[in-house]
């Protein structure tokens, strides 16, 4: 039975097949056929006319968002993490039944290290130890969930370290401490990363109490928990070592013990009673057991409901290190009461709009050790952030950085109002809207990444900079698309010319009364017809096309027909070359020095462009003083910022060529409105300054049939069809306007007039000239050869930047 049904199914989808194919050819053919006889009319390229409808950009939008969606995703990450949730869950459930039978005093393969003896001292050494403050006069911070950053100094300790080093107060407890320390493992252990360039550690801990006890149960002193990150941070290279911590927070003396290990270590939060005083050990003991079984209970939610934690997933990239640390903090004392201190911790943590006092400085000192490895970190010159305080200031960092992005998007609009026709479109850069569209998609995906990072409600707050900064990304990318659209034919070259046969020579003087041609007769691109023959008659079918293959009924592979349309479809070009792009910045502006290069980069790019095609072309940008200037302040308030202010929410060290790029910024700035002013060239030499540009009123040849006609035309123009009338009190015997060989009976010779009369020769001639360069300026001589009124092509060009009798581009007039 499976057989014939087998042979019943593979003749069906053969046939099925077959008939997709033929569909899928069919409307190739017709779709490529129709790529084939459409004209751009814009380049004056040869084919049948054809109006063109414009594209919606809400494909190519859809296009693009898929393509970083595939590329950015990671379709394996759910399948690993329940495969790593499972191996959690497994190993805390292990790890719980026997620190329960441990505690209860069963047999159990669990025991409980005992306390270093010589580590206390090597604390006390740096101060790191609290006390029992007077309540009415000083006191802790009970909760340190936030952000603290500081400065960490590196000391090796290793015992051959050690022993070179005289300098150390603490020498003797730290010998005490690495006494007995096998070392030849060492260099293993430390790995890739470079301990001694490291000078910045940041925190990020989130502190809970613990679940299901009471703070008033506790006999000694409330604990509660800590869990999160210690980041150490080489600033010479902007790379960081991320380690996981675990710890307790001992709130009436304000200290901090716990454990780190790198990345993708696990940490045994069952030995952390070894790490606090002997008077603190049991009281601690049972904080553990509860937090495990939430932990349990936590990762058996997660695997039902399939959801992926982000923090649990484990990391591509290999460890930088195996060494495992011990931390160990004490929170310095504030000269806040107690009780003050306590309703400033109710009004974060729940806000109500009371008056409390004003959050004083959160700071700490501590020490991060690794026995293994001999490293010793002492952190200092801390500051700390709460978690409340920091997500009121991204809300107002979004509220502004929004309003910032929505002015851009008013004055962009408002300026693609005024430079939305074709003249207008010439005389802008489409590098500068390129590279504003580049930094508005860089913090279209910052903000977006940010949003997912900050969870609760400064999270929605981010949203709104996030969207208008997408809104201004997408509608500078079509405009910048425009402009290379109209701006694209101004490359093109004509050919030259063919030859014209010589002249037969003049042999009598009656050849001056024959009438030539104004126009030369050839153009300067010919458009082939059907009776033209081709040069090459092989050339044609050399190679078939794409086209050929699909009306031949030529299998044709995806790839030959995507790589023939975005050889063919400019825009299709321009859309693929920034998916690429975007996708390259999503990539690599992870990484701070990159990212730094960035901006420095894209903000030298502002201006700088349309400084540049201002000079080329001769004319000014057209730009408004308020979208310059308006541009340019809310640019650069995001980009200072992060770079010079030092309290940013980022926490990024203030860079001191920030104020001098801001300089460059606001110079490009005030050259672009002093252009329009004062020329595009106002500030360059003056060899430099001259711009050649097109004479659209050059001399021009004119011999009619009628000398003694009243109208003395050149021709009719193009656009209105009226005849190019020259002045007939300028009619003259010899070819050209500015030829003066002979003058009309009314002018003098040398030879044939009195000296009398000689004056009014010279007024004669002056008036001659002045009327010859006047009647010069009432018709244009496009580079096409084209003739037309002045007053017509102006106000052609106004609308549209090609001939309108051969659509080949024309410069500005």
């Amino acid at each position: 039975m499976p057989n014939l049904l087998d042979a019943k199914l593979i003749p069906a989808a053969a046939a099925a097949t077959r008939s997709a194919t033929q569909c899928f050819k069919l409307i190739l053919s017709n779709h490529i056929s129709m790529d084939a006889n459409t004209r751009d009319e814009e380049a004056g390229l040869p084919g049948n006319p054809r109006t063109q409808r414009p594209r919606s950009s809400v494909p190519s939008f859809l296009f693009i968002s898929f393509m970083l969606f595939m590329l950015t995703s990671h379709n394996g990450d759910e399948f690993l993490a329940r495969h790593q949730y499972q191996e959690a869950l497994q190993s805390l459930t292990y790890q719980l039944s026997n620190y329960t039978s441990w505690m209860n005093g069963t047999t159990s393969n669990f025991t409980l290290p005992e306390r270093d003896s010589t580590l206390t001292p090597l604390m006390d050494a740096f101060h790191v130890q609290g006390n029992i403050l007077d309540p009415t006069r000083e006191s802790y911070y009970s909760n340190v969930t936030g952000f603290i950053h500081g400065d960490a100094a590196f000391t090796n300790i290793t015992l051959s370290s050690l022993a070179s080093n005289e300098t150390f107060r603490w020498k003797h407890e730290a010998e005490n401490f690495m006494a007995g320390i096998n070392t030849t493992n060492i260099t293993e252990r430390l790995g890739s990363w470079d301990w001694a360039a490291s000078t910045k550690v940041a925190l990020s801990v989130l502190e809970k109490d613990p679940p299901g006890i009471e703070q008033s149960s506790f006999s000694t002193s409330p604990i509660a928990l800590i869990h999160g990150r210690i980041e150490l941070t080489a600033p010479s290279d902007a790379d960081n070592l991320r380690l996981e911590f675990e710890g307790l927070h001992f709130v009436s003396n304000g200290s901090i013990y716990g454990f780190a290990e790198p990345t993708g270590r696990h940490i045994d939060i069952r030995l952390l009673p070894s790490l606090v005083p002997e008077a603190f050990r049991n009281q601690t003991a049972q904080v553990i057991e509860p937090e495990l079984q939430a932990r349990i209970n936590k990762l058996k939610n997660l695997i039902d409901a399939g959801v992926i934690d982000s923090e649990s997933s484990g990391n591509d990239e290999g460890p930088k290190t195996t060494c495992p640390f011990i931390f160990q903090a004490q929170i310095h004392p504030v000269a806040v009461p107690e009780y003050l201190m306590q309703d400033l911790e109710n009004e974060l943590q729940n806000p109500t709009g009371i008056w409390t006092v004003p959050p004083p400085k959160l700071s700490v000192t501590g020490l991060l050790l690794s026995k293994e490895c001999g490293i010793l970190y002492e952190v200092t010159n801390t500051e700390g952030l709460r978690s409340r305080t920091f997500f009121r200031k991204v809300t107002t960092y979004a509220g502004l950085t929004g309003i910032a992005y929505l002015t851009i998007l008013i004055l962009f609009s408002r300026q693609t109002e005024r430079s939305r026709t074709p003249s207008g479109i010439s005389r802008v850069s489409r590098w500068t809207f390129l590279a504003q569209a580049t930094m508005d998609s860089v913090s279209f995906a910052g903000h977006i990444t940010f949003a997912i990072l900050a969870e609760g409600r400064p999270s929605v707050s981010l949203i709104a900079p996030a969207f208008l900064a997408c809104i201004v990304f997408v509608h500078e990318a079509q405009f910048s698309a425009l402009i290379h659209q109209i701006q694209g034919p101004e490359n093109y070259a004509l050919p030259p010319p063919p030859t014209p046969a010589a002249p037969a020579p003049a042999t009598t003087e009656s050849s001056d009364s024959t009438q030539e041609p104004l126009l030369p007769l050839h153009s300067p691109m010919p458009i082939p017809t059907d009776s033209t023959p081709s040069p090459n008659p092989t050339a044609a079918v050399q190679q078939p096309t794409i086209l050929q293959a699909a009306t031949d009924n030529t299998p044709v592979s995806f790839f030959s027909f995507f790589i023939h349309h975005v050889r063919t479809d400019p825009q299709a070009r321009l859309w693929l070359t920034l998916v690429i792009f975007l996708t390259f910045i999503v990539r690599v502006i992870l990484s701070p020095l990159l990212s730094v290069l960035f901006v420095a980069v894209t903000y030298s790019s502002i201006w700088l462009p349309q400084i540049v095609r201002s000079i080329h072309r001769g004319r000014s940008s057209g730009f408004s003083k308020e979208y310059i200037l308006g541009t340019t302040f809310c640019r650069l308030f995001i980009a200072l910022y992060f770079l010079a202010c030092p309290k940013n929410v980022l926490e990024v060290e203030p860079r001191p060529w920030a104020w001098g790029l801001a300089l460059f910024v606001l110079l490009q700035a005030f050259v672009v409105i002093l252009q329009d002013s004062l020329g595009p060239t106002f500030f360059l030499p003056q060899r430099f300054a001259h711009v050649k540009a097109y004479d659209y009123h050059p001399p021009m040849p004119m011999q009619l049939p009628d000398s003694e006609s009243p109208e003395q035309s050149l021709g009719d123009c193009a656009i209105c069809m009226d005849a190019i009338l020259i002045d007939p009190s300028l009619r003259r015997r010899s070819k050209s306007f500015d030829m003066r060989e002979e003058w009309d009976e009314k002018g003098t010779s040398a030879s044939s007039r009195k000296n009398g009369k000689s004056v009014d020769s010279v007024l004669n001639a002056m008036q001659m000239g002045v009327g010859a360069n006047s009647a010069r300026k009432n018709y244009s001589l496009a580079p096409c050869s084209h003739l037309f009124h002045t007053e017509c092509l102006e106000k052609w060009l106004a609308i549209k930047n090609i001939c309108p009798q051969c659509r080949r581009p024309l410069p500005p007039l």
